[in-house]
């Protein structure tokens, strides 16, 4: 069997989705600069002005067989659709489909300029639709061909990216998501050190008002998305210790490791989480050398692929940090069900961008009780659903 042939397909249709979304943003490492902090955010590729239903379009990459067989991934951007088509559709025509390994590590030798970013993006994109492919072909959902299942279904937080900030508004959203049988929930820090002590009592307030609003019993953790730095973060450690955070996420840009690990060491009233935007195993080993974080979060969408996030599970399992990957929609349900629980314990689970990200997929993630059922498709459970596509293009990069 060959790969014979890379295709992008454009797809649109209208998103009818009647909850809140675009509320607020989270803090950025370039907020630094006032032009950029009073920014608020945008919602990429869904104009909202008009909705609901919205508008939408979504890219999905396909990898076609001579056996008459295809695996597919999306969404993807264009830009990760442009480097596949440039770069990595000369190495994958004529390969054998089933050798993901030999295949990822054509990829990784031929892009030594893109170890890390946008072009490992792509990599992983491609990796996912390979692996989709080898479940198609196999007959069996992903997690089977890791060695799952490891459980009958995974333990889902709640990421509350999107949702208002204020006060009143978090009291209800996270009551209300507690209500729907979530028993843990992280909520996204919108302040950083330059705005002084009026921001450490504004994410102050965050802390506090989650807490009380869910009870002692529900996990609360809280992502600072890059843009604290180490005298703040044991601050903020300090002052929120009363309301019992689980874990304060990438707190500090992620070259820094050292500081880090600094903070791993110093601050004892809550853990340390990052690796979201770090890439394969080899910027995942860095991390764990230095003893930097309590709890790795890579993206299988962003890192490698499942070809590179298992050897990173591999890795963090000889170290006895557990892995909760960034989002990754099904790809992280794949990874995580073919994993041990002590190894990949829980999933995140974006509620808004969740939704956004799977609207033109026939199976999709439903949340039951805070938990998400394993898929039981071949592959990925990628197909697409045509009763939701209006039109469709096969587009060139």
């Amino acid at each position: 069997m060959k790969i014979t042939n890379i295709r992008f397909v454009r797809v649109k249709g209208m998103w009818n989705y009647d909850g809140p979304l675009n509320e607020e943003r989270l803090v950025r490492p370039i907020d630094i600069y006032p032009e950029f902090r009073a920014k608020g955010s945008g919602w990429a590729g869904v104009n909202l002005e008009n909705g609901p239903p919205y508008p939408i379009e979504s890219i999905f990459l396909f990898i076609d067989t001579d056996e008459g067989v295809s695996g597919m991934y999306g969404t993807i951007s264009m830009d990760e659709a442009r480097i596949i088509s440039r770069q990595l559709s000369t190495i994958l025509i004529g390969e054998n489909p089933h050798a993901v390994e030999r295949i990822w590590d054509k990829m990784y030798r031929s892009a030594i300029h893109g170890r890390k970013g946008e072009t490992m993006m792509g990599i992983s994109k491609v990796d996912l639709a390979l692996w989709d492919l080898k479940g198609k072909l196999l007959d069996a959902p992903v997690y089977v061909l890791l060695g799952g299942p490891s459980r009958d279904k995974i333990r889902a937080y709640a990421s509350m990216l999107g949702y208002s900030i204020e006060p009143e508004l978090v009291a209800e959203r996270a009551k209300e998501v507690v209500a729907q049988g979530y028993t843990a929930m992280k909520w996204f820090f919108r302040h950083h050190p330059a705005e002084g002590e009026a921001g450490v009592r504004k994410n102050l307030q965050l802390i506090r008002t989650v807490r009380e609003a869910v009870g002692d019993d529900v996990e609360i953790m809280f992502d600072a998305w890059n843009s604290w730095n180490v005298p703040y973060t044991q601050r903020m450690a300090e002052l929120a210790a009363e309301y019992r955070p689980s874990w304060f996420e990438e707190p500090v840009m992620p070259d820094m490791i050292p500081q880090y690990a600094e903070l791993r060491r110093t601050v004892k009233t809550v853990a340390i989480s990052g690796g979201e935007h770090e890439y394969t195993r080899w910027g995942i080993k860095a991390l764990l050398d230095a003893g930097a974080v309590d709890i790795l979060q890579p993206d299988p969408g962003w890192a490698g692929g499942l070809t590179e996030l298992t050897k990173i599970c591999a890795l963090a399992s000889a170290y006895g940090i557990p892995v909760i990957p960034h989002h990754g929609w099904m790809a992280s349900t794949q990874l995580i069900a073919s994993q041990s629980i002590t190894t990949c314990p829980m999933q995140e689970w974006l509620i808004q961008h969740g939704a956004r990200g799977q609207v033109f997929l026939k199976d999709k993630t439903e949340l039951v009780n805070g938990y998400i059922e394993l898929p039981q498709s071949p592959g990925m459970g990628m197909e697409l659903d045509e009763a939701v596509i209006e039109s469709r293009e096969e587009v060139r990069f």
